[in-house]
């Protein structure tokens, strides 16, 4: 039996007035949709597997290892924010090469592997351009590529797309889907419009008040036997 990618074993956090405990096993190569009110935990959730919060007890195990004491280089992760953390003076391509080398020396191979990537993304003939040059569907491009160059097997999402139109956030979630199929990816993605998300996505995770209510298959976040709080979210 294949072990969980991600595993979260009796994880406990706190903010001054607010407890979280988390229980939760992610399979491989499968993208899960994290979904539920504002300020009920889905942030706090990605930021404790990536090693941003640290939790008062229980274990983040990553692809069979526990890493709850490393630091978030040391995971095998990325994670993309909703504002892409690209830097503004840098070239499309330099603001990829990042993600293999920060001083920017790379080597032939390494060069080739950033030039593959923005291929892969369609923004192989932008390249030189900077970010401030590019819609936001192309920036979003810039960051996907930067993850694809990495080679980290899990890949967390924190509304990334929300600044997006719909149809655009569409085509981004479409341009997702297929980057995590070619790479087999284990994605977690939050958002606040899980219905954009059902072709896309395998699984659900419904956070509420800092606890995980309801995790299942994606076609069953509609079912009528919902809970009242899936169902009083969803409208």
């Amino acid at each position: 039996m294949t072990a969980p990618e991600i595993q979260l074993v009796n994880l406990h956090f706190a903010f001054p007035g607010t407890e979280m405990h988390f229980n939760l096993q992610i399979e491989p190569s499968t993208m899960t949709v994290v979904t539920g009110p504002s300020g009920s935990g889905k942030s706090t959730l990605l930021n404790l597997i990536a090693g941003f919060e640290t939790p008062i007890s229980g274990e983040v195990w990553l692809n069979g290892n526990n890493v709850t004491g490393y630091l978030p280089s040391k995971r095998p992760l990325a994670m993309l924010f909703q504002d892409h953390n690209l830097f503004g003076h840098l070239t499309v391509e330099a603001n990829v090469s990042l993600g293999i080398r920060p001083n920017l020396k790379l080597s032939g191979d390494e060069k080739a592997k950033v030039r593959d990537a923005l291929a892969r993304v369609g923004l192989d003939a932008k390249a030189a351009r900077l970010p401030a040059q590019l819609s936001g569907g192309e920036r979003q491009r810039i960051a996907f590529a930067r993850i694809l160059v990495q080679k980290r097997p899990i890949l967390l999402l924190d509304e990334p797309f929300a600044s997006l139109g719909p149809a655009l956030r569409q085509e981004m979630i479409e341009l997702l889907a297929q980057l995590q199929h070619e790479n087999k990816l284990t994605v977690l993605a939050v958002t606040h419009h899980p219905n954009e998300w059902k072709d896309a996505s395998d699984n659900f995770v419904f956070v509420d008040n800092g606890r995980i209510t309801a995790q299942g298959a994606m076609q069953e976040l509609n079912f009528s036997n919902s809970s009242a709080a899936i169902k009083s979210y969803l409208g």
